[in-house]
């Protein structure tokens, strides 16, 4: 009965050991949990052979004996054997989790999890300037700031948010600065300066200066060094992470939109009027996050309804790598699979000194464009072309306001790219690129543009029966403004037609209409 009562109790032991395994996956105290576990079976098999050793002394053995000592030691091999398949298969992990990036399949399992995060994470904020917004906004925008060495940019980065939005958009935004470094004395002259400057803002409701107090902040010492980094850094990105997590989680019903910004950034003009026009493009589409920078985490993006998931991933996983490869898994495990970013991008990094040890940083998104810029209307329309595409690079890329194009094999003389509109429309400017900085060479070197009305059908499209030429491509380009007033009608047709064969493969990268 002894035997038996401990082969149960060892059972059930195995069967908790192996949930105690999934749930500590990731974490920092593996080797401790398994001298533990290894120690307190060490005792197990002690206990046996104390067993073993009494029955040896026994006068009488019988059959009954004999059996015990066998399922003893059948009870002593499975301890042994299923101990280390178990250790080495998650000192496995340990090391793969050390040197490799993670692998988001691996994740899939604890992050879903996630979907029941959907509530707030306990934290009591510190309000240092404004208060809690009457009415939801449009869009909030997330900064979060510590002291520099070098350098400190985020004042110009809130003037920059304000003086780049008309008075409309204004009553649209919302601006929350995190102040998380823990150095109080800093913090009050940063509170100061930013109360002295945008005094209306935070009259107007449209700023508010926020705190996480420390003693929410998980452990900062001691942590996991992935890719080699040096301690202080892993120890900056992570509290990074955590200052990033509880922003996010602050504003999560402040707005219908949530953009993430860094506290060195530059803002193009009417950002919010064109971030409003690339939503409604995308409307009927699933996405989780939208980019409107290459850089980092500048510009990206979030409904904000997601913020809550967004915040609690940030924390669960905040040691292992840095915010923006954080970002882009947990894309990924909300199943966007590829990166949606628009040109021109609407921000900019201007910091001369990184907030990590003043260290220089010269990152620049060279497709920012700040002044004068215009978001096209591109309104509905069909595309086609008689050209041989070149595998998933279809027609439609080239309309769209997304990153991506139009590739076509070699095109020849009286080729043609039409594009027809859902409605007659007037047209103000028109602007088409071919080729791409890698690919230079694939423009469109003879061609023209022509607008046309008075639709028929035509097999299973349909067509315009009239053109007009507007001009010929030069270097690859065409642009033309003021269209309204060339033609004297209502445009139903737009197509780009080739003048020349040439061996050259053609990429339309963007085909932008703006009407009146």
């Amino acid at each position: 009965m002894l035997v038996l009562n401990l082969s149960e109790e060892n059972l059930v032991f195995d069967k908790k050991t192996c949930s105690m395994y999934q749930h500590f996956l990731h974490r920092t105290d593996y080797e401790n949990f398994f001298l533990k576990e290894r120690m307190f079976k060490f005792h197990q098999v002690k206990h046996i052979f104390e067993i073993l050793d009494k029955m040896r002394c026994l006068r009488k053995r019988s059959t009954v004996s004999f059996l015990g000592i066998l399922v003893i030691l059948l009870l002593f091999m499975n301890l042994y054997i299923e101990d280390s398949y178990v250790l080495e298969g998650d000192k496995q992990l340990i090391r793969e989790s050390s040197t490799h990036q993670p692998n988001p399949e691996r994740y899939v399992h604890t992050f879903k999890d996630l979907s029941n995060f959907s509530g707030a994470i306990n934290v009591t904020y510190r309000y240092l300037a404004g208060m809690p917004l009457q009415r939801k906004r449009f869009l909030t925008i997330g900064l979060s700031s510590v002291k520099r060495k070098k350098g400190n940019y985020l004042l110009e980065t809130i003037k920059s948010i304000f003086e780049q939005s008309s008075y409309e958009e204004l009553k649209e935004i919302s601006v929350v600065v995190h102040l998380a470094d823990f150095n109080s004395s800093w913090r009050e002259v940063m509170v100061q300066d930013i109360t002295q400057k945008f005094a209306h803002h935070i009259i107007a409701g449209r700023l508010m200066v926020i705190h996480a107090p420390e003693e929410y902040y998980p452990i900062l010492n001691g942590l996991k060094r992935n890719y080699n980094d040096p301690e202080d850094r892993v120890r900056f990105r992570s509290k990074q992470n955590v200052d990033y997590a509880f922003l996010i989680n602050f504003c999560a019903n402040i707005s219908d939109y949530y953009v993430m910004l860094e506290d060195d950034v530059r803002c193009s003009k009417n950002f919010l009027t064109a971030i409003k026009k690339v939503i409604t493009s995308l409307e009927g589409t699933y996405w989780v996050t939208l980019e409107f920078s290459k850089l980092g985490y500048i510009g990206k993006l979030y409904h904000s309804h997601d913020l809550p998931r967004l915040a609690h991933f940030l924390l669960m996983f905040y040691q292992e790598m840095p915010c923006d490869w954080l970002l882009s898994h947990f894309r990924g495990l909300l199943a966007q699979k590829n990166v949606i970013r628009f040109k021109p991008s609407l921000f900019q990094h201007m910091g001369y000194y990184s907030s990590y040890k003043g260290t220089e940083n010269k990152l620049k998104d060279d497709d920012f464009e700040e002044e004068l810029f215009d978001i096209p209307d591109n309104p509905p329309a069909s595309l086609y072309t008689n050209m041989s595409v070149f595998e998933n690079y279809d027609a439609s890329k080239a309309y769209s306001s997304v990153d991506e194009y139009f590739w076509g094999k070699s095109p020849s003389t009286g080729d043609v790219f039409v594009i027809i509109f859902e409605n007659p429309i007037i047209i103000k400017k028109i602007k088409v690129n071919t080729g791409t900085e890698d690919r230079q060479n694939d423009i469109l070197h003879h061609g023209a543009l022509d607008v046309g009305g008075n639709i028929i059908p035509f097999k299973q499209n349909r067509q315009c029966s009239t053109y007009i030429r507007l001009g010929e491509f030069k270097n690859g380009n065409f642009e033309i403004s003021d269209v309204n007033q060339k033609i004297p009608f209502d445009v139903h047709c737009m197509r780009i037609h080739v003048t020349k064969t040439q061996k050259e493969w053609l990429i339309i990268r963007s085909i932008s209409i703006w009407t009146s």
